[in-house]
Formats: structure tokens, sequence, C-alpha cells
């Protein structure tokens, strides 16, 4: 009897331990893929908003009576064109031109190095500052001399030195404007003086200005009432005063350039701050002589249209899911995260309309590495797509292989504490 009641209770006990067995074998393969089970996460829906939504009304109508054959504004922080005729025309632009050459010399050229003077040079047609041949001058004076006055002869001067020829320079010109995206501009002078193949759109030489005034010594420079200054040797005295009427007639002016020539017409591209926000406008063709103010009446109307009607907005997108699901890896979920941490902040008025798209799968599939593209978070501007931000894995999920399952059974069968994941 004391035998079969052992033998009962070993058996028990048996019992019991292949439960507990069990249970914890279970356990474990539960939580492990491929055992854990998939499920698909939510990703946000698509995100509507428009300026009401910021409160933004509009306050002034578009300008009409425009003098210009061509205008352009834009918002100098985003880029956006906020309002434009014939924007994206080819025209000449006359000395608005110095503009991009001002930079040039700013960015590639030595500001305390002396300037030459060709007979090249000298031979500018007016506007001039009347250069001797074989005469020196520094850099940083002439700038002054380019940009207040507008100089021909001391434009093909600083090109020179800095570009080694006009040519060469024509080349940094437009090396600068691909790379700010400026596909519609070509350069061959540095003065602006018409010629083949020089032009730009009303659009571009907006684009132009507002990477220029990021510039401190630009923006002192076109800032700037007059300027005094000598050649090198002394020998002769030279004075400079700023005729952009802009800079001391319209609220917030920062200034910039005017141009005129025959066939370019009356030119300009003004820049004005006011409440944080910053404007870039630009008028092509806008009138011949005696019509020398209708620069001033075209950039004011533009001016005002856009200080009245738009605002800055914050567009703060939906929460994105910590974890996206991977079927067929080592680990069931892989974090993400946006390759763009910072709001996107646009100029909009009462009407614009914003939608913000999420493309994103709700599920991936294995081997997941980090930096992989995921999705992206898509913003359209009344319809137009304005900018995508990538969606990225933030970790590594390798396929699942023979190597792991082994690992897996190791773990579980043997009670092995270790993650049953590899990295």
């Amino acid at each position: 009897m004391q035998k079969i009641i052992s033998s009962i209770l070993l058996i028990a006990s048996l019992f019991l331990l292949l439960l507990t067995m069990a249970a914890k074998t279970n356990a474990k393969l539960s939580s492990a893929p491929p055992f854990s089970g998939i499920t698909p996460a939510d990703t946000p829906k698509d995100q509507k908003i428009s300026g009401q939504d910021f409160s933004i009304s509009s306050k002034k109508t578009k300008p009409s009576g425009m003098y210009a054959r061509a205008y352009c504004l834009i918002d100098a922080d985003s880029g956006r064109t906020l309002y434009g005729e014939n924007e994206d025309q080819q025209m000449p632009m006359a000395s608005t031109t110095k503009i991009m050459t001002c930079i040039i010399a700013l960015e590639k050229g030595d500001l305390g190095g002396k300037v030459s003077v060709s007979p090249y040079a000298a031979s500018m047609p007016d506007v001039q500052l009347n250069m001797q041949s074989g005469d020196t001058f520094y850099l940083k004076d002439l700038l002054y001399s380019l940009m207040l006055e507008s100089h021909n002869d001391t434009a093909v001067a600083i090109a020179e030195a800095v570009g080694g020829s006009v040519e060469g320079f024509a080349e940094l010109m437009n090396e600068k404007a691909e790379e700010l995206g400026c596909a519609k501009t070509h350069f061959v002078t540095p003065n602006g003086l018409d010629a083949n193949e020089h032009y730009t759109t009303a659009k571009e030489l907006c684009i132009i200005a507002s990477y220029a005034i990021q510039n401190e010594k630009f923006r002192k420079i076109i800032q700037t009432p007059s300027h005094r200054f000598s050649n090198c040797k002394g020998t002769r005295s030279y004075s400079v005063r700023n005729h952009d009427a802009f800079l001391t007639s319209y609220s917030g002016a920062i200034g910039i350039k005017t141009g005129f020539t025959g066939k370019a017409g009356y030119c300009f591209c003004g820049a004005a701050k006011r409440d944080g926000k910053t404007l870039i406008t630009s008028v092509l063709a806008c009138g011949w002589p005696p019509h020398k103010g209708y620069k001033w009446v075209d950039t004011k109307k533009l001016m005002d249209y856009g200080f009245a009607n738009f605002e800055t907005a914050t567009l703060k997108p939906k929460k994105l899911p910590k974890t996206l699901p991977v079927i067929g890896g080592t680990k069931s979920t892989v974090a993400i995260k946006r390759t763009s941490s910072k709001p996107l902040s646009l100029m909009l008025c009462e009407s614009d309309k914003i939608t913000i798209k999420y493309k994103l799968s709700n599920i991936l599939k294995a081997p997941v590495r980090q930096g992989d593209i995921l999705g992206y978070e898509k913003y359209y501007l009344n319809n137009q797509l304005l900018w995508q931000s990538p969606i990225v894995a933030k970790g590594n999920v390798p396929k699942r292989d023979w190597k792991y399952y082994a690992q897996m059974i190791k773990q579980t069968f043997f009670w092995n504490t270790t993650s049953t994941s590899s990295s």
C-alpha cells in the first residue's frame, strides 16, 4: 500500500512539474516572436488646417494698378511666394545684379585687400566712380561705391579682383545662383549692363536678396547713408551716398538695390521687417523715364499687402506612434522618429489651406535597419506639395533565421534568463 501511495505522489509531483514547465514555456514563447502576435499600429490620419484656425483675417485687397511687368512678394524666412505676377518670367534686371556681386565679394574676397583698376574697368559707362586705370582701392570701400551709388566701373574692378576676370566672376555668380536653386537666372556681367544671356526672374531675384540680407556685413552696407574713402595712396578722396529712397520712406525698411537700363527699365528689389516678419519684394520693368518713382509705388503696395494679410503660423503635426510592429523579425516592434523635430513655421493668409498627410505603413517586414525611411510626413499648401520630412527607424530588427530559433529553444527549455531577442 505504501508503494502505491508513493507512486501516486510521484506521478502527481511530475504532473505538477510538467504543468509548471508548460506555463513558464508558454509565457516565454508568448512574449517572443513569432508567437507574440502582431497588431497593426494606429497611424495618424490626414490633418487639415486653415488660416482661419490661427485667427488670421484679410485686411487689405490684392495690389491693383501695378506698373511693373513682373513682380514678386516672398516671405524671407520660408521662401514662400505670397503674391506675384509674371514672377517666373526671365527678364533683364539691371543693377539689381549688384546684390549678387556684393555677396560674392563678401564671401570670396578679402575686405582688407587691394583692388587694382584695369583699363577695362575704368572704361565702363556711367554710372561711374571715375576710377583711374592703375589706381588701387581697398575692397571694403568699393562695396559702398557698388551698392550706394551703383558704380559700373567699381563692379568690374571688384569682379576682376575676386574672380580673376569678369568671366571668372560670372562663374562664381552662376554657381551661387545654382546653389540657391535659381535655375532661371544667369549672370554675364557684374554690373547688370544689358547683355545677352544676362537675366533673372522677379521670384529668383527675391530669393537672392533673401539670402544676401542674412549677411550682417551686407546689411550694414546697404543701410549706410553715406561713406567717405580714399584710394590706397590717399591721393584721391571720394564720397558716396545711398540713393535708396525706400530705406528712409517705409517703416521697417531694410533697403536693398535699385537698377535701370534701357532694356530692363526701372527695377528695384527691397526688404522690410515688421513684428518679426521679413518680406522681400522685386519689381522688374517698372516703367521708363520719366517715371522713376513707379518702383517705389509698386514696392509699397506689395509690402503693405504682405504685412496686412499674412501672419506667421507654427504648424504642429500630430503625434506619431512610438513604435511600429514588425513581422518576421527578432523583435516584434521598432521605435520610429521624425528626421525633423522642429515645427514648420509659415506665413499664412486667411484663405490658405494646409494639409498634413502621413504616408506610413502600419506594419513592417523584417529586416529593418536603423535610419531606414519608413514613411513621410507631407505638408501641402493649397493642394501644392510644400515640404516633406522622412520618418525613420530608430533601431535595428534583423530577420529571424535558424540561429535565432536555436537561441530561443536554448533559452526557453534550459531556463536561460537572458533576453530572447538579438540585436
